[in-house]
């Protein structure tokens, strides 16, 4: 069953943290790498400039847990935890409907 991962976070240092996010695609394609996850959504709150959620469906609860469980998604989270003011905040759901 696919699972979405969402992860909240505010920051006044959104450009740094897309440049954090580029690089790590950047160097997993360079390597070969196929992304771990299906879909990838980064959004802005209107109301509140500097809050964002970012969007991530996985395939599985499995797949998306294993890709937590690597070093190079643990660096970035702890990369990503400096650069924000508040957060992260991760939000673990499992999909139990599309339309």
């Amino acid at each position: 069953m696919t699972f979405v991962q969402i992860v909240e976070y505010e920051t006044d240092r959104a450009d740094e943290i897309a440049a954090l996010m580029g690089k790590r695609r950047d160097d997993a394609m360079a390597s070969g790498e196929r992304p771990p996850f299906t879909q990838l959504l980064v959004t802005q709150d209107r109301d509140n400039p500097k809050r964002y959620l970012s969007i991530i469906e996985f395939p599985s609860y499995d797949e998306a847990m294993a890709n937590s469980g690597r070093p190079e998604t643990d660096a970035m989270a702890k990369e990503l935890t400096a650069l924000c003011t508040r957060g992260p905040i991760y939000h673990n759901l499992e999909v139990i409907d599309r339309a």
